[in-house]
């Protein structure tokens, strides 16, 4: 997987199987992607929103189950890649 600034580099990696998974790509989301959660939840770091969307957004795609057993330091990388994607470019 290439690095770019949408790639989290994991602090404990995800066993699947025989695989390690070490980085994580956020895909910006849709409004699709979206669906049943409120983005005022998402823009503060809610645990259930971030848990409902991340498997929506992540490449290699995380199971819920996997999402539920992130690091919190994790967590909050990915949690921070979301909200950056909510922030308007002239909020930056």
């Amino acid at each position: 997987m290439e690095q770019s600034e949408n790639t989290v580099e994991l602090e404990t990696p995800i066993k699947r199987g025989d695989t390690e998974i070490k980085q994580v790509y956020v895909i910006k989301p849709t409004a699709g992607s979206l669906r049943g959660v409120r983005l005022a939840d998402l823009c503060q770091s809610d645990v259930d929103a971030l848990l409902t969307v991340l498997p929506r957004i992540t490449s290699p795609s995380l199971t819920k189950p996997e999402c539920n057993n992130l690091d919190p330091v994790d967590l909050i990388s990915l949690g921070g890649k979301v909200i950056g994607f909510l922030q308007s470019k002239s909020d930056e």
